[in-house]
Parts: structure tokens; sequence; C-alpha cells
């Protein structure tokens, strides 16, 4: 009886460690180490360095991108920022390659 009861409890100690294997991985979370952020997040690269503090720039899909602050190595803060459309960014390229008027 023993054998079958000890069985049983092994049984739901491993189904229960499985299920936290196959829950979804947070990208990123207020309150996240640097380092963890960096090891889920490879395509992050650095916007902004300062004292104590990092900005990475994450892009999630062809239209946003995320601004994501650590201080001290701490997630503190994330923003959202949407990208310039084609055309936008276009329309100011040609505005800053043409002739500027003398004054």
């Amino acid at each position: 009886m023993r054998l079958v009861r000890g069985i049983f409890v092994l049984t739901i100690v491993v189904l229960m460690g499985a299920c936290t294997v196959f829950q979804p991985r947070v990208p990123y979370q207020l309150g996240m180490s640097e380092s963890k952020f960096l090891r889920q997040n490879r395509n992050a690269v650095i916007s902004q360095l300062g004292e104590g503090k990092k900005v990475y720039r994450l892009t999630s899909d062809d239209r946003f991108y995320l601004l994501v602050t650590f201080e001290e190595g701490v997630l503190t803060e994330l923003q959202e920022k949407e990208l310039l459309p084609l055309w936008q960014q276009q329309r100011m390229m040609e505005q800053n390659l043409s002739p500027q008027p003398h004054r």
C-alpha cells in the first residue's frame, strides 16, 4: 500500500513539474533581471546608455517596437512605440535631400 501511495505522489509531482515546463515563457516583465531579459530576447539592441540606466530596443512586429528600460540591472519601464510608415520615412528623406534655399 505504501508503494502505491509513493508511486501516486511521485506521478503527481512529475506531472506538476511537466506543466511548469510547458507554460508560455514571458519575454519581459517589470522587475525582471537584465541577464534573463537578454537570454530570452536575443534580438534586443542597446538604444541608450546612461548612469546606471540602459534602454534596449526590441522590434515586436512590422509596425511596433518596444523600449525596455533597466535601472541597476532591473527592468523598470516598457514603452511601445510605432514605427513611421514607409511612405512617411521616404518623404522625410526626400525633404532632407532636397536643396535648401540660401538665406
